[in-house]
This record gives structure tokens, sequence and C-alpha cells, in this order.
């Protein structure tokens, strides 16, 4: 015992401490795994094929109308009333309604020579037309010269005011509310939107106001957004396959069929009276123009979506700017359909019918049910599946359906078609950060997840967890895996390692 040294000792007894530690949290992962891991991930399962399958019908659904409407249907021209409005020499331009513009701007220092020239140059009588640039910039340098620009176009003759509010209450619902309060607005019949990169063409109201003119029952006629920066970069083509989808098939087939569709929150004109007996603008919702869309159709007000009426519009190019967009599009749904599921089922105006289709297919399925199923499952069900193997995922839930949805989604955008497997991932990827908006926005009191560790703005700690979470269950799927998903999960883990480096954004030859 004299010759054996004491350093000799320490590392055994350390040794043996360690494989007793792990002896036992192996036993304990033994007991727990069978009657707890186990039948809750299977049970996870289940609620994702089911999930998946409700998407499914969902898409397949639409795709099935949108090629009868493409098909069959009649053009909105021949379905609704419609008859242009010329210029009369005797009458003068006093059959033309009058008509009111609003721009509503923050900090654009950009993009608002555009938008301003462009509405200066619609083709309307100017005694006929109003426009509103409603200016809540914080930056004076940028208030003085976007009232310059206004004052420029007044001088040429152009009916343009410049308006400021003292505060910010509301944001772009507060700016289009307090717009509308001004007395020369009584005189306005019609109201169109244009934010501050939309840029639309000189035609633009001859063609769509007739529509409202002619049929009283319609508040609504929004244009399709056409995007000048697709190119930039391949976050703007991703953009762009997504959006793309939603004005090609969702928009149409809501205008189609129901009469009904979220309206974008610019590029539209509204009626003002079904504004005002709707409830006006309000702030409750990060959606104020969908906020106002549900509660005018629930008044039996109609709306009619142009697919061939386009306005040039810009997607975001950085990627803080994008899950920005992202987080506000994502929550104020939820928290939308959380405060009005209730009125809409005890809505008398409205039938049974589009009752189900808002609330099941509107809201349920397209804003929870979608970004849900493409987290819970891709990103956090599947790979758990691969550590423990005695919960087995049919390979129809895991391959054929997704495949299926995926190529329904990408009619929209058939020239990007190459682009499809990129996007795929980025979807993916994006499907953290909307379930995460959407969970804040159907919980009361939540505003936001608190930051564990504070990192430069440019990382994302979210998704850098997600992509090492990823790579654990590719590499253990890669050496004990049957199924070859570590080639998926390698991919994703990447998408998600990029996402969260901020590294999105690289150019896309045309």
């Amino acid at each position: 015992m004299d010759g054996v040294s004491p350093k000799f000792v320490l590392p055994e007894t350390f040794d043996g401490v360690k494989m007793e530690i792990t002896g036992q949290l192996g036993m304990i992962w033994e007991l727990v795994k069978g009657p707890v891991i186990v039948p809750l991930l299977q049970l996870a399962v289940y609620i994702c094929l089911l999930m998946s399958l409700m998407l499914l019908c969902e898409r397949v659904y639409m795709g099935i109308v949108i090629v009868l409407v493409k098909l069959f249907w009649k053009k909105p021209e021949k379905r609704y009333k419609f008859e242009p409005i010329h210029d009369d020499e005797e009458l003068g331009s006093s059959n033309f309604p009058v008509v009111l513009v609003q721009i509503p701007m923050f900090n654009e220092r950009e993009v608002y020579k555009l938008s301003i020239g462009a509405a200066s140059g619609l083709s309307w009588p100017s005694d006929r037309l109003v426009i509103q640039v409603l200016d809540d910039s914080t930056d004076p340098t940028v208030k003085q010269m976007v009232e310059m620009e206004c004052q420029r176009w007044a001088s040429k003759g152009i009916n343009i005011t410049y308006q400021i509010r003292e505060n910010r209450v509301g944001y772009k619902a507060g700016a289009l509310k307090e717009g509308l309060k001004r007395s020369y607005v009584k005189h306005c019949e019609y109201v169109v939107i244009f934010d501050a990169d939309f840029q639309p063409e000189p035609d633009f109201l001859r063609r769509s106001i007739p529509f409202l003119v002619h049929n009283p029952n319609i508040a609504l006629v929004q244009a399709r957004w056409r995007f000048v920066n697709s190119d930039e970069c391949l976050l703007t083509r991703m953009q762009e396959m997504s959006l793309d989808y939603h004005f090609t098939v969702e928009q149409e087939v809501g205008s189609s069929t129901h009469a009904f569709f979220g309206f974008n929150g610019t590029a539209g004109i509204w009626r003002i009276a079904a504004i005002n007996e709707a409830g006006g603008w309000k702030d409750r919702t990060t959606v104020e123009d969908m906020d106002l869309a549900v509660r005018a159709s629930l008044r039996g007000w109609k709306f009619l979506y142009l697919g061939d009426l386009q306005v040039k519009s810009e997607l975001p190019s950085t990627f803080r700017a994008f899950r920005f967009q992202q987080h506000r599009w994502s929550c104020g749904p939820a928290n939308l359909f959380r405060k009005m599921v209730m009125e809409i089922i005890r809505n008398k105006k409205v039938r049974f019918w589009k009752k189900v289709y808002v609330i099941y297919s509107f809201f349920f399925v397209r804003k929870v049910i979608a970004h849900w199923v493409t987290f819970c499952f891709y990103c956090v069900v599947l790979p758990l599946t691969i550590l423990v193997p005695e919960v087995k995922v049919p390979i129809w839930g895991s391959v054929y359906i997704p495949s299926i949805i995926t190529v329904l989604n990408s009619v929209g955008t058939p020239r990007s078609i190459h682009l499809l497997f990129y996007w795929i991932l980025f979807e993916n990827v994006m499907s953290l950060h909307r379930t995460k908006a959407t969970l804040i926005g159907n919980t009361k009191g939540l505003k936001k997840f608190p930051r564990i560790f504070k990192l430069p703005d440019r990382l994302n700690t979210l998704e850098l967890g997600f992509a090492a979470f990823l790579f654990v269950c590719g590499c253990y799927d890669y050496a004990h895996g049957k199924n070859n998903y570590f080639i998926y999960l390698f991919l994703q883990t990447m998408s998600f390692f990029i996402s969260g480096l901020g590294w999105i954004g690289t150019y896309v030859p045309s």
C-alpha cells in the first residue's frame, strides 16, 4: 500500500462514479421510455399525421377549385356588372366618383418618391382624386423630404395633402383611421390604400372602381402584388414562391367561392360606407387589414379579387426584416381568430358554409395547422422517432403526403420549380418562427419568449439550437438508423445553421 500513489486512486474513484451514474441514467431511461416516452411520442405522431391529412385535404380542395375557376368560371367582368367610366364632354368629370388615396409611411427614405409619384400619376380626374400621405416617421429628415415631395406635386395641380400625428397610437391602423376623420373625406365614396413601396399603374382606378360603382354589395376590390425585386437574392425568390401561391390560389378560391378573403392591407379599394359599417379600423391585433375584412364580411359585404390587376411592390431583402414581417403575419391571425371565433359562430347574416370556410379553412388550417404541422412533425417529432425506434412513422405520412402538398404549393411559381428543394428547407426553418408567433397570438398576456442568452442581433438563438438538435439526430440515424433520414436531417441542419447566423440572402441568377 505504501507504494501506491494517491494520484491513481482519485481517477479510479471518478471512473466508478461516472460508470455508476451512466448506468443509473440508462436504467431510468429504460424504465421511463416504455410506459411514458413511447406512448406520448406515438400520440404526437398520430396528431401530426391527422394535421397533415387536414392540410392535404385543404390543398387538394383548393387545387380542384382553382382548376374549375380557370376552366369554367366566368371572368369577374362577366360575374359582376362592369361598365367602364368614360369622360363626358357635357357632364365633365361629375360621373367619376371621388376617390381617396391613402399612403401610410414610416421612415420610408428609399421609396417615398416612387409611391407618391405613382399615386399622383393615376389616370383619374384631378378634381375627383384626393391623396393623403399619412406620415408617421420619427426621423425629422425623412419627414422634411416627404413633405417637400408632397408640395412639389401639389404645385403641379395634384390634390395631395401631407399629414402627421402627434403620436403613433394604433400604428398603421391609427394613421388610416385618423385620415378618414378629415372633413373633406365625407365627399369621398371609396378609399384606395397603397403602402409606401407600392406603385400602381395609371389605369388602376379605371379597372377597379367600376366594380364598386355598379355592384353596391361589393365592399372591397383587391389587386395582386407583383414583385419587382424577386430576383434580387435567394431570400426574395423563396418569398415569391410562397406569396404567389397565396395570390394565385388562396385569394382566387376565396373570391370565387365565398366572395371572401383576407384584405392584404394594400393595393385594395374599399367602399368607405363598408368600413364605417364594420366599425372602422381597429388596432387590437397586428393584422388590422384582416380584422376589418372579417368584420365587414360578417355584415354581408362581398369581396372581389382581380388577379389580372397587378401593382408593383418590393419584398424584404434582409432576413431580419423578413422574420419581423412573418412574426406579424403569423401572430396577428392567430390572435384575431381567438378574439373573433365566437362572433363568427353567433353571426346570423352569414351562411353556414361560409362560417365553416372562414373558421376551418381560412383561419384554422391555413393560419394555425399549416405552421404547426410543418414545425412539429418535420422538425421535432420525426427526428425524435429516430432516437426512439420503437415509434413507427408510416411512409405515406413522412414522404408521400408532404411531397403532394409541396407539388400543389409550387403551382403558383412554375419558373422557380428548380428551387423547390431549397424552398422546402427554408419553409421548415421559418415554421419555427411562425409556430412561435401563433402560440403568442393564441396565448393571453404572453408578449414574447425571454432570450436566455444575449447574442448579437444577427444571431438567432432558436435556429442555432435546432440546428444542434437535428445534427445530433442525424448522427444517431447515420450510426444506428435504418430509414436514411440522416440525409434530410443534415440538410435541414445546414438550413437552420445558416438561418441562425443570418446568412440568408445569396444572389440567384435569373
